[in-house]
């Protein structure tokens, strides 16, 4: 057995695990990233595309924004479509002047991974059998096999970047973390295509069919969902079936714009919210969907990652600049704290949006009251704008 050392051992080569990877690594803190999957599968990965002002300002610091600046477009804002109407939600109005970007996942990994590779840190991928070890010592280490080879990492910390199947979480015991979930009873049917978007920003439809995303990747390509049952079948779902579905949950003034095309990538996204506390297990650290999971409908999946990233790498630096050990204590309260409202307003507009098969009378009315409520009051706008762009990261001190 080959051994290894480092100073943060990193498990995923997802953007939380590279952005926090190049963050360190800018500031001369040794990481070593271990991936299961293929470069090629990692990059090859259909996510989200809509960032917080905090992940961008993050991604600058990290000096992996070259692209982002040139090819992402800034959104000052989103519409709300409900009974044929659209409702504009002024984000720069709203909240002092803050905006989002919108810029793939998918190139957001690509602009992480050249830039790993540029500085010539190490990453594994295709790295199997991939176990912690020691994580309530000093010195934890890591075993993992590549290419026929078996390894030991030796590291002083692990951070767990490995989405909700990994195996950091797998290797806390189940006694030590309390799990909270919610599991929705519908799923997102997306369609990718190059075709020009509906709208020039997002628009989030609520309609008695069920809830729609018109969403986009650039000014020719679109990313579009609707709300399905959650054992729908993809087979199912021609584009034909999937464009008319569409437009008859737009407004009138949109579907007729409507410009499609054949689909380039077609799939079903379960909806869940799942959180885990706490979010460390002696020198371990979850990360992004390791420790939580969001419903897609407040975009916040991607940016709650990067959260956790800003998080750990600023205490961190503390840790290894100041020996602030005593801040590691305090990493999961300061996520938890963040990612809690994060939860909150995804599932806010979560039940808001979608149409519930079990829903009563009732609860329907009040839902599509208030709805209507925060759409039509300044403060309820400001209330959902402020949580779009995102709440303040935590300051370490």
């Amino acid at each position: 057995m080959k051994t290894l050392k480092t100073q943060v051992a990193i498990i995923g080569a997802g953007p939380s695990g590279l952005l926090l990877g190049q963050l360190l690594h800018n500031a001369g803190i040794q990481t070593l990233v271990l991936e299961r999957q293929s470069a090629d599968h990692v990059q090859g990965r259909i996510r989200a595309g809509v960032l917080e002002p905090g992940m961008v300002d993050l991604l600058r610091e990290a000096g992996v924004s070259r692209r982002m600046d040139t090819e992402g477009l800034v959104h000052d804002g989103f519409a709300l479509a409900r009974d044929g109407r659209l409702t504009h939600i002024d984000l720069k109005a709203l909240t002092g002047g803050r905006s989002v970007m919108i810029y793939g996942q998918t190139e957001v990994t690509r602009d992480l991974m050249a830039a790993r590779a540029a500085a010539g840190a190490t990453t594994f991928y295709e790295a199997s059998n991939v176990q912690p070890h020691a994580l309530k010592s000093d010195q934890p280490w890591l075993t993992f096999e590549h290419q026929g080879q078996a390894f030991r990492l030796e590291c002083d910390y692990v951070a767990g970047c490995d989405g909700f199947h990994g195996v950091a979480r797998q290797s806390i015991p189940p006694e030590a973390l309390q799990v909270f979930e919610r599991i929705y009873p519908f799923g997102w049917l997306g369609v990718l295509a190059d075709t020009p978007p509906v709208h020039p920003e997002l628009v989030y439809a609520t309609h008695p069919r069920g809830f729609a995303l018109c969403s986009m990747r650039s000014l020719t390509r679109s990313r579009y969902y609707l709300q399905v049952p959650a054992e729908e079948s993809l087979a199912e779902w021609s584009d034909e079936r999937f464009w008319d579905e569409l437009k008859t949950r737009l407004p009138l003034e949109l579907a007729e714009q409507l410009i499609t095309g054949p689909s380039i990538e077609k799939s079903i996204a379960p909806l869940r919210s799942f959180v885990v506390e706490p979010m460390q297990y002696g020198r371990l650290f979850l990360l992004g969907d390791a420790a939580h999971i969001v419903p897609p409908t407040g975009a916040k999946g991607l940016n709650l990652a990067a959260s956790d990233v800003s998080t750990l790498f600023r205490i961190l630096l503390k840790v290894y600049g100041e020996g602030r050990v005593e801040l590691l204590e305090r990493y999961s309260a300061i996520c938890l704290r963040r990612v809690w409202k994060a939860e909150r307003f995804s599932w806010w507009m979560t039940s808001m949006l979608h149409q519930f098969p079990q829903a009563d009378g009732f609860t329907q009315r009040i839902a599509e009251s208030e709805l209507d409520y925060f759409m039509g009051s300044e403060a309820g706008r400001k209330t959902i704008a402020e949580n779009y762009v995102g709440l303040p990261y935590e300051a370490i001190e």
